[in-house]
């Protein structure tokens, strides 16, 4: 008989000898499986915080240190982690490349201004924190974090110099919408590994992800800046930080409607084909369809031609054009790539080593809640290193043995947890904080009182809005 174990929160037993995805690992002690994930995650942050070495080495590294003190074969082990490496970036990669080009004409043509212009024109300034909240909520879908960051903080500055506002009342909220779709919402990177890592269903994930973004951001944006602006009264600025226009002085935008349209395209594909699923329509003539277009594969494919005819020569953009702006908009991505993929293949070496299954029975016999487990490791390695990528990462390769054994809605909920865990505290180890800080014009203390607790709040607001909708799908 294979050993079993039942998850606290589904009730659902399942063959611990199934989790694995090649042969079972060399019968060690559990204290010895535990000592090499530990050791093997203590590499990979003292190597990123204190060596400052990049995170994919730091990652490779790791995972051979752990193979080797977990009694691993090196051969066998950095096979394990290839192989992850390869199915990874096989299914993540893609998606990351195509979301990357859609993004990249979005900026480029005038699009997001378009965006941002058309909602602050009809907006009053007691309106302003909820509309920039919401127009970073649109934008944030395609956007990497960055990027959304760099766009939308001369938007801030204006519109905070124009209303007499502080920065703070203004920039908040935009933040907190950037950051939740960054940490909650595919196409972006960390979800999209999460659910490749733990066999969640895209279309779910993404449907409960916005469901657990929009209280997410309403309470760590518009309300929470209401507060953090009397702790850090900044006084509205005097200049706009000198960024140029991401589109081309003269060249038409293309209009709001369009562009709001391309944005939330892969979105609605995606939504409707896990609304087929769920009301059992999927063996209909209508059913099939959706779920060919809404494949993320698919839906992002789509998307991105839409998208060359909306934002390229739609704009009146030459076709050589628009080959060098999809080149360029790999640039940004291939460090992405890069460490998603050996986050893929530390996750593998995890499972073939034996050392998931160690964890996983730790995590139930202790009664842990899964959702609240997968947080609280994401919050732990977050704090360490200070990347939310690698904390997704890392805690989706240490729960993946317990994924197996949830229903379909509480494996989404569990990406959900993950996600919500890594954008816990940023501080001094995280570029994102030296981003905000040097922005904003704001000192180390008032960067910790404003864009960290922001931060922390995100993070437990949406994990709190995980648990609970745990209890009730």
């Amino acid at each position: 008989m294979p050993s079993t174990l039942t998850t606290p929160l589904a009730g659902v037993t399942l063959p611990i000898d199934a989790l694995h995805a090649v042969e079972p690992a060399p019968a060690v002690s559990t204290p010895q499986l535990i000592l090499a994930a530990v050791l093997g995650i203590a590499v990979i942050v003292a190597l990123i915080v204190w060596a400052k070495m990049h995170p994919f080495l730091a990652l490779v590294i790791g995972s051979g240190v752990l193979a080797l003190v977990a009694g691993t074969n090196l051969v066998a082990a950095f096979d394990s982690f290839t192989a992850g490496l390869g199915s990874t970036v096989g299914g993540v990669g893609v998606l990351i490349a195509l979301g990357a080009i859609v993004g990249k004409l979005l900026l480029d043509s005038g699009g997001a201004d378009q965006i941002v212009d058309t909602i602050l024109a009809k907006t009053r300034t007691q309106q302003v924190p909820w509309a920039l909240a919401f127009i970073a909520f649109i934008i944030g879908i395609p956007l990497f974090f960055e990027v959304g960051v760099v766009l939308l903080i001369p938007v801030v500055m204006l519109v905070a110099r124009r209303a007499s506002l502080s920065p703070i009342l203004v920039g908040i909220p935009a933040l907190a919408g950037l950051s939740a779709l960054h940490g909650l919402v595919p196409p972006h990177p960390g979800p999209l590994l999460a659910i490749d890592a733990l066999g969640a269903d895209l279309g779910l994930t993404l449907g409960l992800g916005l469901l657990v973004a929009i209280p997410t951001v309403v309470v760590s944006g518009p309300v929470l800046a209401k507060v953090l602006v009397r702790w850090v009264p900044l006084e509205p600025p005097a200049t706009v930080l000198g960024v140029a226009d991401s589109a081309d002085a003269g060249r038409r935008r293309p209009g709001f409607w369009i562009s709001v349209g391309v944005v939330l395209l892969p979105v609605v594909l995606m939504l409707a084909r896990a609304l087929a699923e769920i009301t059992g329509q999927i063996d209909t003539v209508w059913g099939g369809a959706l779920e060919f277009v809404g494949a993320p594969l698919v839906a992002l494919l789509i998307t991105a031609l839409v998208a060359l005819l909306a934002f390229g020569s739609g704009v009146g953009r030459s076709r050589v054009e628009l080959s060098e702006l999809v080149g360029a908009s790999f640039l940004p991505i291939a460090g992405i790539l890069l460490i998603v993929g050996a986050g893929g293949g530390f996750k593998q070496t995890l499972v073939d080593s034996g050392v998931g299954d160690v964890i996983a029975t730790g995590i139930t016999d202790a009664q842990l809640n899964p959702l609240f487990a997968g947080w609280l490791v994401a919050v732990l390695i977050r704090v360490a290193t200070g990347s939310a990528t690698v904390a997704t990462i890392t805690a989706a390769g240490i729960m993946a043995p317990i994924a197996p054994g949830l229903e379909p809605t509480h494996a989404a909920l569990l990406v959900l947890a993950i996600g919500a865990g890594s954008v816990f505290l940023s501080h001094v180890n995280d570029a994102g904080f030296w981003l905000v800080k040097e922005y904003f014009g704001m000192t180390v203390g008032q960067t910790f009182k404003t864009w960290s607790l922001m931060e922390s709040v995100l993070s437990v607001v949406a994990v709190g809005v995980v648990l609970l909708l745990g209890l009730v799908v």
